[in-house]
């Protein structure tokens, strides 16, 4: 990728910027987040792609060696059992690309964020 800044202004150009395989994982990505969480908005935020509901409600993007997904603090703390097998920061899961995508895993912490988010709703 080049080196300068770029700025994305959907998910699609952010993905259509990777090699095939990359996009494929990206899209699938994309495709769980968007079933377990129909009503979220699709944007770009941070310059990687964002699912807004009530709030960022989660991010991933594609590195060098990984993917990453950013289910916030919250998320990875509800399933950090399930995640020993990655590495993990507070709000990040690195998910390396010649490993299977737990998508299953990815689907069930975003159902869980989408749940966090709508509580904030319910509370203006």
């Amino acid at each position: 990728m080049d080196s300068k800044k770029i700025n994305y202004s959907t998910i699609d150009e952010y993905i259509a910027m990777f090699p095939g395989e990359i996009q494929d994982k990206l899209q699938a990505i994309r495709q769980v987040i968007k079933k377990a969480a129909p009503e979220a908005v699709e944007k770009i935020s941070y310059q990687i792609p964002t699912f807004y509901q009530n709030g960022n409600l989660l991010h991933f993007a594609a590195f060098k060696d990984h993917l990453s997904f950013f289910p916030t603090g919250s998320g990875v703390e509800a399933f950090k059992d399930e995640l020993s097998i990655f590495k993990i920061t507070k709000g990040t899961i690195q998910l390396p690309l010649d490993k299977p995508l737990p998508l299953d895993l990815i689907r069930r912490i975003t159902e869980y964020r989408v749940a966090q988010n709508s509580k904030k709703d319910k509370k203006k």
